[in-house]
C-alpha cells in the first residue's frame, strides 16, 4: 500500500504540473478539497514551458494526456464514453484523444518475439521491419513468414515491454485516489469512482492479451467470409501469443485519404454506403460487430475491398437484441410507430401495463422530427440514443449491448459522411434490414438457425474457449459501464475495497497513536 501511495504521489505531480487539471476544471468544477490538493502538488521551482498556446482547450487536454503515457490515454478514452461522470462538453473534448506514443526499440521487440514464440519461430520470420505504427499498448512491424511453403507479407503486433506491470501499478494508485475522494467528498459517492477505475483496469487488461484480439478477428473473419467487398485479415496462430499477434499485411489506403481513393478511381460514395451496410449486416445477421470503426481502422485494399483492422473492441448482440434492433430501425424507416411499440412490448423491454398508444405516440415524437431534417443530419445512432432516453420513461430495461452498438453506429455514420456528406442513412439501411427480417421469418431458415445453434461452440476456437468467454465478459463490462454482481471481477472489486478500507482504518489508528505518543513525550 505504501508503494501505491508513492505511485499516486508521482501521478499527482504529473497531473498538477500539466494542463490536465486546469483545463478539466473549466468544464466540470471539482470539489474544493481536490483543487487545494492539486495546487499543493503543483508547487515547483522549475519554469513551465508554454509550447501549445495556439491549441484550443480540447487539443491541449488531449496533448497532455498523450504525453503522460498509456494509463492516462486509456483513462481519457474511457471517460470520453462516460458523460454521466465528466459531463457532455468534456466528454466531447476527450473524443479527440489519439492513441499514439513513440515506438520502443527493435532490440526489445525482437526479445519479446523470441521469449513468446521461441527462437525457432523467431528465426523463421523474414525481413522484420522497424515499427510502422506505435500506439499506447502495442506497436506494429511489417515482416514476411513462410506459411506452409508460401511466403506471405504480415503485420506483427507486439505489446510494449512491461506495459501490464506499469499500467496495473498506476491504475491501482488511481483506484486508491478514487477511494480517498469518495471517503472525504461524500457527493462523489454517487459517481462510483472506484468502480469506474476498476472497470477500466479489467477492460484494458483483457486488451493487453493479444490472444483475445486474435480470437475476435478469427470469429469476425469466419462470419464475413462470404461478404462481397469485405475482408478480415487472416490470423497466423503459430506466430501469435499473449504478447504477439500476427495477421495479414494490408496493402491499401486508409479511408481518411478520400482524395487518394478518388485518384485511384474508387467510388467513395459506394464505399460510404458499403461501410454502413456491412456494419448493420454484421450486427443484425451475426450479432458480432466491430465496435471501433473510426477512420484509422478501415482500409480499402488494391482490389477495392473494405478491410477493417484492430479488433481489440468488438460488440456482441444476442438473438433478442438482433431482432429488436432490426425491427425498430425498420419500423422507423417505415414510420410505423405502433409496430415499434409492439416490438417493445412483445420483447418484454417495457412493462406489460404500458399503454401501446402512449408508447407509439412517444416514439412518433422521436421519428417525425428526424424525417423532417436534411439527409445529412439524419442519424440512426442518434435515433437510438433518443429512443433509449424516451423509453426509459416507460421503465424500459437497460440493454448494454445496444448502448455499445448505438455509440458505434454514430462513429460509422460519421465515417461514411466524411466520404459522402449526402449519404442517406435510411435508404442505405433499408435493404439490409428488410432482407434480414424476411430471412428470419422464413420457416426453413428458422430450422437451419436451430441446427446452427447446436454447433455454435464448434465455430469458436477450440484452443481458446476460456479466452472467448473472458472477451465476451469484457464486452459486457464496456457496453454497460458496470460490473455484474455474479462475476469474479465483482469479487475482486470488493476485495480491493476491503483492502483500502483496512488501510484507511490502520492509517487513522496509526495517526492517533502518533498524536498520543507526542502528547505523552512532549
Amino acid at each position: 500500500m505504501i508503494k501505491k501511495l508513492i505511485t499516486l504521489f508521482k501521478l499527482g505531480r504529473k497531473i498538477s504540473k500539466s494542463d490536465i487539471f486546469k483545463i478539466a476544471s473549466k468544464f466540470k468544477k471539482p470539489p474544493l478539497a481536490i483543487t487545494l490538493l492539486f495546487q499543493i502538488l503543483s508547487i515547483s521551482f522549475e519554469k513551465k514551458e508554454q509550447n501549445n498556446l495556439f491549441e484550443d482547450d480540447g487539443e491541449r487536454l488531449s496533448s497532455s494526456l498523450e504525453s503522460m503515457g498509456t494509463t492516462f490515454i486509456k483513462l481519457g478514452q474511457f471517460l470520453a464514453t462516460r458523460p454521466d461522470i465528466i459531463g457532455e462538453e468534456l466528454s466531447l473534448k476527450l473524443e479527440k484523444l489519439q492513441d499514439r506514443l513513440p515506438p520502443f526499440s527493435m532490440h526489445e521487440a525482437k526479445e519479446i518475439i523470441k521469449n513468446d514464440l521461441g527462437v525457432d519461430t523467431f528465426n523463421s520470420i523474414i525481413d522484420l521491419s522497424e515499427p510502422v505504427a506505435a500506439a499506447s499498448i502495442a506497436q506494429v512491424h511489417k515482416a514476411k513468414i513462410n506459411d506452409n511453403g508460401t511466403i506471405k507479407d504480415v503485420a506483427i503486433k507486439i505489446l510494449r515491454p512491461n506495459i501490464k506491470k506499469i499500467f496495473n501499478e498506476e491504475i491501482d494508485a488511481m483506484m486508491l485516489f478514487a477511494f480517498i475522494v469518495e471517503s472525504f467528498v461524500k457527493k462523489t459517492k454517487r459517481l462510483k469512482l472506484v468502480e469506474v477505475v476498476f472497470l477500466l483496469k479489467e477492460i484494458t487488461n483483457l486488451e493487453m492479451d493479444l490472444r483475445f484480439e486474435a480470437a475476435a478477428a478469427n470469429e469476425y473473419a469466419e462470419n464475413t467470409k462470404n461478404d462481397a467487398g469485405f475482408k478480415v485479415p487472416e490470423i497466423y496462430w503459430n506466430f501469435t501469443s499473449e504478447n504477439v499477434m500476427t495477421l495479414d499485411w494490408i496493402d491499401g489506403i486508409s479511408i481518411r485519404e478520400a482524395k487518394e481513393l478518388k485518384k485511384r478511381n474508387l467510388d467513395t460514395n459506394k464505399i460510404a454506403e458499403d461501410i454502413i451496410q456491412h456494419f448493420l449486416r454484421h450486427a443484425v445477421r451475426d450479432g458480432f460487430f466491430h465496435a471501433d470503426m473510426h477512420q484509422g481502422n478501415i482500409f480499402v485494399d488494391n482490389s477495392g475491398q473494405i478491410v477493417p483492422i484492430d479488433f481489440g473492441i468488438m460488440g456482441r448482440l444476442d438473438k433478442l437484441s438482433k431482432r429488436f434492433l432490426a425491427e425498430i430501425l425498420f419500423g422507423f424507416i417505415q414510420r410505423d410507430y405502433r409496430k415499434v411499440a409492439e416490438v417493445h412490448l412483445v420483447a418484454g423491454l417495457v412493462p406489460k401495463e404500458v399503454l401501446i398508444d402512449d408508447l407509439a405516440q412517444a416514439l412518433r415524437s422521436i421519428g417525425e422530427p428526424i424525417f423532417g431534417q436534411e439527409v445529412k443530419d439524419i442519424s440512426g445512432g442518434k435515433l437510438l440514443k433518443q429512443l433509449f432516453d424516451v423509453t426509459e420513461k416507460f421503465n424500459m430495461q437497460t440493454q448494454p449491448q445496444l448502448l455499445m452498438l448505438q455509440k458505434t453506429m454514430v462513429v460509422v455514420e460519421g465515417v461514411a459522411r466524411k466520404l459522402n456528406p449526402n449519404t442517406n442513412i435510411w435508404i442505405t439501411s433499408k435493404p439490409v434490414l428488410e432482407n434480414w427480417l424476411k430471412e428470419t421469418k422464413d420457416p426453413i431458415n428458422n430450422l437451419n438457425e436451430t441446427l446452427k445453434n447446436t454447433t455454435e461452440v464448434i465455430k469458436r476456437l477450440p484452443e481458446f474457449p476460456e479466452i472467448m468467454d473472458k472477451a465476451n465478459q469484457a464486452l459486457t463490462f464496456l457496453a454497460s459501464g458496470q460490473i455484474p454482481q455474479n462475476s469474479n471481477s465483482y469479487t475482486d472489486l470488493n476485495n480491493k475495497k476491503s483492502e483500502m478500507i483496512a488501510f484507511r482504518n490502520q492509517s487513522i489508528i496509526g495517526l492517533l497513536l502518533l498524536v498520543i505518543f507526542g502528547l505523552i513525550v512532549f
